[in-house]
């Protein structure tokens, strides 16, 4: 009996280095991946602002129109308080 719970022990031991080691490849492994994903984004990103047409200059549009325009977004919550008064001055001293 001695000699099979040695060999049972011995495989549990085996067993859970095994799955240890197991886990830890697998942890490395997804961060390399995680990595490449990141710079492959990075790339894509890269070779999309490069491939973009420059933009258009903005046609000069009624300051009233624009000023509306704003106040309707900052009222609806799309621009923060600092957006909205950053374009507005923006607006105002064009």
């Amino acid at each position: 009996m001695p000699g099979l719970l040695r060999g049972v022990a011995r495989t549990a031991v085996v067993a859970g280095t095994a799955s240890a080691v197991g886990g830890r490849v697998r942890h490395r492994q997804e961060g390399r991946w995680a990595q490449q994903e990141q710079q492959q984004w990075e790339q894509q990103q890269q070779q999309m602002a490069a491939a973009a047409p420059p933009a258009a200059p903005a046609e000069q549009a009624d300051p009233m129109e624009r000023l509306k325009e704003l106040g309707q977004l900052h009222e609806s919550g799309v621009l923060t308080d600092e957006e909205f008064a950053a374009a507005k001055a923006k607006v105002l001293n064009a």
